[in-house]
């Protein structure tokens, strides 16, 4: 499997958080990788850092989105968009290393809730422009 840095993708995901107001995602701490002939079926995933990892080394903690290049790159700018949310909302609000997985107690992260997000994203980028 190859990897290179994805400079386009961190921007797109830097536009989403703004818009979005995911102030607890310190981005200095988010990476953005491509990777290609990756044999997963996810057109994403996002790595984290374990606390465990963090404490041993002396080190905050940190996440990494790896969009895989045969099915991210074929999607159109809407689902790109709606694919990053999806791997953002992974990341607690603590922003502790962590991962949240797709059911807790009180969050479902859903296909709606990634399309709810989404709309509000749009929407917020359009009145931007508007303005």
């Amino acid at each position: 499997m190859k990897i290179e840095k994805a400079e386009d993708v961190r921007l797109l995901a830097e536009k989403i958080i703004l818009s979005l107001n995911f102030s607890h995602i310190k981005k200095e701490r988010l990476f953005f990788y491509r990777s290609f002939s990756s044999k997963t079926r996810a057109f994403a995933r996002i790595w984290s850092f374990p606390s465990l990892w963090q404490e041993a080394l002396n080190l905050p903690s940190y996440y990494i989105i790896e969009v895989v290049s045969e099915k991210f790159d074929k999607l159109d700018s809407e689902q790109q968009a709606k694919v990053l949310i999806h791997e953002l909302l992974h990341i607690p609000k603590t922003f502790s290393g962590a991962l949240l997985p797709h059911r807790t107690g009180t969050f479902k992260l859903s296909q709606r809730t990634v399309n709810k997000m989404y709309q509000e994203y749009k929407k917020k980028e359009k009145d931007k422009v508007n303005t």
